[in-house]
């Protein structure tokens, strides 16, 4: 009989619709938090900005602070038809740019797609992504996307449908890297004065920059989750924090981007990895990794079948997480991107 932690309908749950938040907590840090104490096995319920009474002088909080920036652009393929254009990555290789296009017919090499002033011709097809070179330099491209793309919203927050507010309310308060398509959303809960108090209380924290691709929102659409293929994301960490790091005592990572970043650098009981360079990862947790890097893990409530969901079953396993997000449902926990967060402390 096959391990139902292999399984994609195994992470399945039933989340009524109205749990799906399309803003965030008038105040960031007012969202909601359930604590789970691994060692104690108990679940705490409170307010975000009471996370002060679980973290301590001993803790090391770790941030992802990369950037979302606007990567939706809408214009027309040359022969009509409406099309979107969807960057995945800021970063150039070539001359030509990873997107995802969605417009009716078949696309193909050398399709070309308007928006604006500006053309893009297919070079390349990979699967389901799309290679396009852009007819202006990369300086103009990026000055492009920041007056005529749409922040990126997921599709479950108002039909991913932004406007100016999420330009705001879709971005940490500590975000500098420019380069993601998608919110480490863990974050998006810290204010500025609640890192203030944390700090006052001895709390660190250091900061890694893993820009979010396709690799963390894409679907996983194989029966046996061992057979899905992570795409590769690309991250970078500071010679300051990796000493930061391996001088921690208890390090509590923000976010799942975060903990793929820490788990893909920790070998052998310590952290390393090329310090300053541009890394990349596929790392897929799952039941059946075993989860050494961190002490702890601060996140959403995350999609049913998602890789999400599995990565926080790798700490905890697959029924007890299934077990929080029922009591999640019944206490009526707001979910996804701008919902309430997730405490697990190991």
């Amino acid at each position: 009989m096959q391990n139902k932690d292999y399984l994609l309908e195994s992470y399945d749950y039933y989340l009524p619709t109205e749990l799906i938040a399309q803003r965030p907590a008038p105040s960031r840090d007012e969202s909601r938090l359930l604590v789970y104490d691994v060692n104690k096995d108990k679940v705490f319920h409170c307010k975000f900005k009471e996370i002060e009474k679980f973290v301590n002088n001993d803790h090391r909080l770790v941030f992802n602070q990369t950037k979302v920036f606007p990567c939706r652009l809408f214009g027309h393929k040359e022969s009509g038809g409406k099309a979107e254009i969807f960057i995945l990555s800021l970063i150039p290789h070539d001359d030509v740019y990873q997107v995802l296009i969605r417009c009716r017919g078949k696309k193909k090499i050398n399709d070309k797609f308007i928006v604006g002033e500006l053309t893009f011709t297919i070079s390349e097809i990979e699967n389901d992504c799309f290679y396009v070179k852009a007819s202006c330099s990369h300086q103009e491209f990026c000055h492009f996307l920041e007056t005529h793309a749409k922040i990126p919203i997921p599709p479950y927050i108002r039909d991913g449908v932004s406007d100016s507010q999420d330009k705001l309310d879709y971005q940490t308060v500590y975000a500098k890297d420019e380069g993601s398509v998608a919110a480490p959303t863990a974050g998006l809960h810290f204010t500025s004065d609640l890192l203030s108090r944390l700090e006052s209380n001895g709390v660190k924290k250091s900061f890694v920059t893993l820009h979010v691709g396709i690799g963390t929102f894409k679907p996983i659409t194989t029966d046996n989750i061992l057979e899905h293929q992570m795409h590769t994301e690309n991250f970078i960490v500071s010679q300051k924090t990796l000493s930061e790091l391996n001088q921690s005592k208890k390090i509590i990572a923000v976010g799942t981007t975060t903990l793929r970043t820490l788990e893909s650098i920790y070998k052998d009981s310590c952290f390393d990895c090329n310090a300053d360079q541009l890394l990349s990862t596929n790392i897929f947790l799952h039941p059946g990794k075993d989860v050494k890097s961190i002490d702890g893990l601060l996140t959403n409530f995350h999609l049913p079948k998602s890789s999400l969901l599995m990565l926080v079953s790798s700490l905890i396993g697959r029924e007890k997480t299934l077990e929080l997000y029922k009591i999640a449902v019944e206490q009526k926990y707001r979910f996804f991107s701008y919902g309430d967060a997730m405490l697990i402390l190991r």
